[in-house]
This record gives structure tokens, C-alpha cells and sequence, in this order.
């Protein structure tokens, strides 16, 4: 679906609208803010932009528009279109290269053929095969990984293992090493590279470096999480550790939304886009979980906690929700389904 011709971009500053003025129901909305009053204490902020515009903007206690927050998986989504913008330099050929050909130094064993034919695409479906089996709750052993010295060789030494190549397997393995990729092809960090080419354009504040002097369970994923984290080579992480504010949540929502077009430039390829959000068997593009149909069809960034960016092209709709980190994720899409698509009708 095209977008709408759209007469300004919230570059500078998001314009913000009555909900009547961009068709959505006030009343509605308020049952929603009452709902985030009383009970969804872990959402510490939320941005609905309609037609361009907010038009409805809420945070919890002690939080306001210009306090970024941890993501969570939600960093996945700005990989990924990280890696159009690379295909499009042509810093990378295509997903269908194999993933040893950024790593040529790495020698797989003679046990392990299936390793040499993993591509980037299967990186980025999670189609990969990786030997890392999940807790009894379902939750990835990311702490396995912050105490490795190399996470770039251990998710090498991961991937191909076992498992099926094709099979879905979520697995947060699969987008750091798409950031290393990144980082030996383009020259930059992913973070310097999302700062220059993705968040510079849409008026997104830009990340600045952050020394990471230790790895404990807080700077890596709790409290003293902040930027961009890195792993101990430098390699800003791909699966999570990125903090924003939800006003910028929903500028890269919005980007999507215009088909990776702002202000006359063309960001991200419209052509990734549609690629990354095209519907399938698993529910899941390229780093972007698909969900409905029709005019409610919708793709999201969504992490821990009820992180989330939604972008629903048939009502022109971007909600971006930043929420605290918790393992047991609160349902995300509750808010937008339940509350704020109904506003539209």
C-alpha cells in the first residue's frame, strides 16, 4: 500500500492534532489513558501518530519526551534496516550471500557442512540453525553470552550446529552477527552507521559512544544500559541494548509507514521495506512480526517488557510504546488492538 502525499516531516518537531482532526475517537483514547493510569504500570511512555501527527501522547511518572528508554528487541528492527541501507550502498550484494563469506578468518569444522551455507537471509528470518536450546520459560540464555570474551566467534561456533536451515528459531545470536557484518562492510560500527545514514535524516537524536568497562547484568541489559551497548570487540550489539525516546520510536515507524521515503529522500529502499514486511508463513519479515490483514494488517519492532513500534499502513497509523524491561513480557499488542485501531473505525 502507498502512503498518502504528506505536506511537512516531523524532522524538526512532530505536529500534533485533536484526534477528531485525523479521524480517531477522543473518547476512546480516554479510556486508554485510564487504562495506563491504573493499570499498565510497566509502559513508561506512548506516542499514536495518525496522519502524520500525534495525536495522542501519554507517559508514566517521573518520564517525559525527551527521556529515552531501553528497547529491547526492538533494536532488531533498526538492524535490519540497517542492512538495506548497506545493500543499497553496496557495501553488501544481496541476503543471499553466506554469512563465512564476512568471515573468512573463521574455519568451520569438517563435522559441520550445514554452517557453510547459512546466508544473511536466514539471519535475518531466524532461519538459522543455532545450538542454543531455551530455558524452561522460553527466554534465550543471553547471560551465557555477556560473559563471553568473543560473541562474535561464540555465535559463529553457535550457528549450524543443529537444527533445520529454514526453520523459524528465534534467536538474538543472529543479529549480532549481522551487526559485525555490518561494521566489515561498511567500515562503521552499526551505531555510527544507524547515526549517519538512519537517525541523522529523520531527526533522530544521534547515540553517542559509551565505554562499556563492564559486563554484569545491569550494563547489559538493566539499569545502566544506555546508547548503544557494545560487546567487548566493539561490535554494537544487534539484538537488544538500544535506548530511544518513544517520540523517536515512532519517527522510524513513520519512516516505515512512508516506505523508507522522508522529506524527499529516499532513506531506505521502498523495495526493502516491502521485502522486510512481507507476509509469511512465520508470521515474521525481516526482523518485523506481521500480524492481521487487510486494513488492519500490521508490522511491528517489539521487544521485552512491551516494547514496540506499530505500523498499520491501511489506517496510516504508527504507535510506539516504551515500556520497562521485564522477563516476562506484558502482551504489546493489547493496547493498539484493543484500544487504539478501534479508535479509528
Amino acid at each position: 500500500m502507498q502512503p498518502p502525499e504528506r505536506d511537512y516531516w516531523p524532522t524538526s518537531a512532530w505536529r500534533t492534532a485533536r484526534p477528531e482532526a485525523v479521524g480517531m475517537h477522543a473518547e476512546k483514547l480516554g479510556t486508554l489513558d485510564t487504562l495506563l493510569r491504573s493499570g499498565r504500570r510497566h509502559i513508561r511512555g506512548m506516542v499514536v501518530v495518525r496522519k502524520g501527527c500525534i495525536a495522542f501522547e501519554w507517559y508514566g511518572p517521573g518520564w517525559g519526551p525527551e527521556d529515552t528508554h531501553n528497547v529491547a528487541s526492538v533494536t532488531k528492527s533498526v538492524i535490519s534496516a540497517l542492512v538495506g541501507i548497506a545493500i543499497e550502498a553496496g557495501s553488501i550484494r544481496s541476503v543471499d550471500q553466506r554469512v563465512l563469506e564476512f568471515f573468512p578468518e573463521y574455519l568451520p569444522g569438517d563435522g559441520d557442512p550445514q554452517k557453510r551455507t547459512i546466508t544473511l537471509r536466514h539471519l535475518i528470518t531466524m532461519t538459522a540453525p543455532v545450538a542454543w536450546k531455551t530455558g524452561a520459560w522460553g527466554y534465550e540464555p543471553l547471560n551465557r553470552l555477556r560473559r563471553q570474551p568473543n560473541w562474535v566467534q561464540y555465535g559463529l561456533d553457535l550457528l549450524g550446529r543443529s537444527g533445520e536451515r529454514g526453520r523459524f528459531q528465534y534467536s538474538s545470536v543472529c543479529p549480532h552477527l549481522i551487526s559485525a557484518i555490518l561494521t566489515r562492510t561498511t567500515g562503521l560500527c552499526a551505531r555510527a552507521f544507524a547515526n549517519e545514514r538512519l537517525f541523522r535524516p529523520l531527526g533522530m537524536k544521534e547515540i553517542p559512544d559509551h565505554d562499556m568497562t563492564s559486563f554484569q547484568l545491569d550494563d547489559v541489559f538493566g539499569k545502566n544500559v544506555t546508547g548503544w551497548i557494545k560487546d567487548p570487540g566493539g561490535i554494537t550489539t544487534g539484538g537488544w541494548g538500544l535506548t530511544i525516546t518513544p517520540r523517536d520510536m515512532a519517527r522510524f515507524g513513520f519512516l516505515y509507514l512512508n516506505r523508507g521515503r522522508w522529506d524527499g529522500m529516499q532513506v531506505i529502499p521502498d523495495a526493502w521495506i516491502e521485502e522486510s514486511t512481507r507476509q509469511n508463513a512465520n508470521g515474521y519479515g525481516y526482523y518485523w512480526w506481521l500480524r492481521g490483514t487487510d486494513a488492519t494488517f500490521s508490522y511491528s519492532a517489539a521487544g521485552s517488557g512491551g516494547n514496540l513500534i506499530c505500523c498499520v499502513p491501511g489506517k496510516d497509523l504508527v504507535v510506539a510504546i516504551a515500556s520497562k524491561v521485564a522477563m516476562r513480557t506484558q502482551d504489546p499488542w493489547l493496547p493498539v488492538e484493543e484500544y487504539v485501531i478501534p479508535a479509528t473505525d
